[in-house]
């Protein structure tokens, strides 16, 4: 996962500042460009983190239901909804 270092929450948080400033104006054109680009590099992070997320989560109901099974157990419907 590229995340630059950069935890979720941290991500998660910058973003949302960068969407007050760029919302409150009064910055340049340059200032709001180099913003509104830190944005979509946040995005990223964030949604790369939030799919390696959904993977651990897939890989363990999937593996709980193997358990489950060959446990002779119904495993009943294990799956996420998306």
């Amino acid at each position: 996962m590229a995340t630059d270092a950069v935890g979720y929450e941290q991500a998660r948080d910058e973003l949302a500042d960068v969407v007050r400033r760029l919302e409150s104006g009064g910055t340049t054109l340059e200032e709001s460009l180099a913003l509104w680009e830190r944005g979509e590099q946040l995005a990223r992070i964030c949604q790369e983190w939030l799919d390696g997320v959904r993977k651990r989560l897939d890989a363990a109901v999937a593996a709980s239901s193997r358990q489950t099974d060959a446990a002779g157990g119904s495993s009943g419907d294990n799956s996420l909804k998306k």
